[in-house]
């Protein structure tokens, strides 16, 4: 974009001067009914004072400022002014345990620590004793009030947090000195370290410039268009950074950024209420929607084969291949399905995002045939969130798009991922032996991920380099395709994790989708009683997903037995990464004994 903010610590004094009244934000409050909006100069007030409690605590240039909260738009006012402040953000999740928590803030060295409530602050502050760096704990109050938007603690008890000043020309004061400190930030300065949520041990904090987050947006904002009268639903975590890049997006194209009401199970219901034309998401929302609707076409006589040739004439009028005797049957689909559909997600929705895991194809074709289409996209937090994406001018479905402008992608003899280009980090914080791992001595950043280009340019991504199996016999198995494949065979299975490293054959984990068991039992009239992972027709189910399975992939990769465990991986326990992703050595070492009969001689 011409003339774009030449870092992210003017940006919202950029906004605001270039949108002014129009609405920026738009949010629930608890206890009140219906939306409320900020404008853009509202939005600026909001990061402005900030700015200004950050001044009034001490906070120095290139200082650490950690965010501890779900997202909301304090979040976005908390975060701008850390960087109007010149200081550097640090996000940690509010799930995170209090090793990981204490890990995050400590090797951060951050300063102050900016809370979502009481209970939160109150985790911080039973850490003081391991975290010497620490000044002040900051809490977030009275959501959604812009002139009262931030609150605090101190080590000894509950205190306002203001400017340290008093009165209008004090304020004019410490606002000139918090605009001088955002004007002398340069592009090279840490914007941001933001701690890797890694599958095996504590995170490691990538540093990223306002510089790496200026080269996304260059890259990617000519890809992904929007402007005055679009709305962003954004539901993920703003500790992660897709979701602080969708927030960076939305707002440089003054577009309005509307929040979740803070219900994960509320959401499928807020959309159709929010009616955004942007969506990024996790696949399992899609995934979602397209099971509900499944599971209710098949709960009528012949709904599954009316359901499938809806898809197909769908796909086929998407990809203008429909031939004109079949219009009156697309119409009546049109009716019947597309248009209930696209209502589900408010009606104007025209771009939705998603990544950080594969999602099924099934689900791409429902969506596409009722005119919604969703793009994949790669990238990691090294890359600062992206290295190829697909979208509206160039879609590849199967793959994650060609690589970004300016980001040259290669792949390295063993298969693995190497990306290099202006968005790739300078390295992690305090940890020069994991950056010279990470980055090579030309600036290629190694992936980890293993993958394929094809002729066109477009990027598969076939696995992870750690993570991939060797049976006792020598076998290479990729665990994400067949897992995958697994996930994808039944819409009873939430996840299936992969086992077999150094073993004869691989066997695999099961975990079910309560919802989904409780409405396929509803249906079939079945009584699954306490324990559904050990009832039989649920097993049957599984193994039937479990043969679908194998008979695509190869011999050696084919699963000889399975497991269906009576819970969910979860971030609580440990077996998942507050990104989701799963914790493979915690699996193994938390179902050590379910494992061990999978390979009992009698089997």
């Amino acid at each position: 974009m011409d003339g774009r903010p030449s870092t992210l610590a003017v940006f919202t004094q950029w906004t605001e001067e270039r949108y002014g009244d129009a609405t920026a934000l738009r949010f629930r409050t608890p206890g009140r009914d219906g939306w409320e909006t900020r404008t853009y100069a509202e939005l600026g007030a909001s990061v402005r004072e900030a700015g200004r409690t950050l001044l009034g605590l001490g906070v120095g240039a290139g200082e650490r400022v950690a965010v501890l909260a779900e997202t909301r738009p304090e979040w976005t006012y908390t975060h701008f002014g850390i960087l109007a402040a010149g200081a550097v953000l640090v996000p940690a999740y509010p799930t995170a345990g209090e090793e990981e928590l204490a890990w995050v803030l400590s090797d951060s060295e951050a300063v102050v620590a900016v809370c979502e409530d009481a209970a939160q602050a109150a985790r911080v502050e039973a850490l003081r004793p391991k975290l010497p760096a620490l000044r002040a704990v900051v809490r977030m109050d009275r959501p959604g009030v812009p002139s009262d938007a931030t609150g605090g603690t101190s080590g000894t008890g509950a205190t306002d947090a203001t400017d340290g000043t008093g009165g209008t020309d004090a304020t004019d004061a410490t606002d000139a000195r918090l605009a001088a400190r955002a004007a002398a930030v340069t592009p090279g300065a840490d914007a941001a370290i933001v701690y890797t949520s890694g599958t095996t041990g504590l995170p490691k904090g990538c540093r990223l410039t306002h510089g790496n987050l200026g080269a996304v947006q260059d890259a990617t904002l000519p890809l992904v268009q929007g402007g005055p009268g679009d709305s962003t639903y954004l539901y993920l975590p703003l500790a992660h950074l897709l979701a602080q890049l969708i927030q960076f997006t939305t707002l440089l194209e003054g577009g309005e950024l509307c929040y979740f009401g803070g219900r994960i199970e509320d959401v499928v219901a807020e959309l159709a209420e929010a009616r955004p034309t942007h969506l990024p998401s996790v696949p399992r929302l899609f995934e979602k929607v397209h099971a509900v609707v499944l599971g209710l076409a098949e709960g009528r006589d012949g709904g599954r084969e009316r359901f499938e040739e809806a898809v197909r004439l769908g796909v086929l009028a998407a990809d203008g291949a429909l031939p004109a005797e079949l219009r009156p049957a697309w119409e009546a689909a049109e009716d019947s399905l597309y248009a209930l559909v696209r209502a589900a997600f408010g009606g104007r929705l025209r771009w939705a995002l998603t990544g950080g895991a594969p999602i099924a194809p099934a689900t791409l074709d429902f969506l596409r045939a009722c005119g919604i289409r969703v793009f994949e996209g790669y990238g990691m937090t090294e890359s600062a969130g992206v290295i190829s994406l697909n979208h509206p001018g160039a879609v590849r479905y199967g793959t994650v798009g060609r690589p970004v402008a300016g980001c040259e992608v290669r792949i390295a003899p063993d298969g693995e991922v190497l990306a290099r280009g202006p968005m790739v980090f300078p390295g992690y914080h305090a940890n020069p032996d994991a950056t010279a791992d990470t980055l090579d001595p030309e600036g290629w950043l190694r992936t980890g991920d293993l993958g394929e280009l094809d002729a066109d340019g477009f990027l598969s991504l076939t696995g992870r380099k750690k993570e991939l199996i060797i049976t006792s016999a020598g076998k290479n198995i990729t665990p994400t395709e067949v897992e995958f494949a697994v996930q994808a065979a039944s819409r009873l299975v939430s996840r299936a994790v992969l086992i077999g490293d150094r073993r004869p054959h691989p066997v695999a984990l099961v975990t079910l989708d309560a919802e989904e068991v409780a409405a396929w039992a509803a249906r079939e009239s079945l009584d699954l009683g306490p324990a559904p992972a050990a009832h039989p027709a649920v097993r049957e189910l599984v193994a039937e997903a479990v043969a679908a399975a194998n008979a695509t992939v190869s011999r050696p990769a084919r699963i000889r037995a399975f497991r269906v465990l009576d819970e969910e991986l979860s971030v609580g326990a440990g077996t998942l990464t507050p990104t989701l992703k799963v914790r493979r050595a915690e699996v193994a070492r938390r179902y050590a004994a379910e494992i061990e009969e999978l390979y009992a001689p009698s089997r």
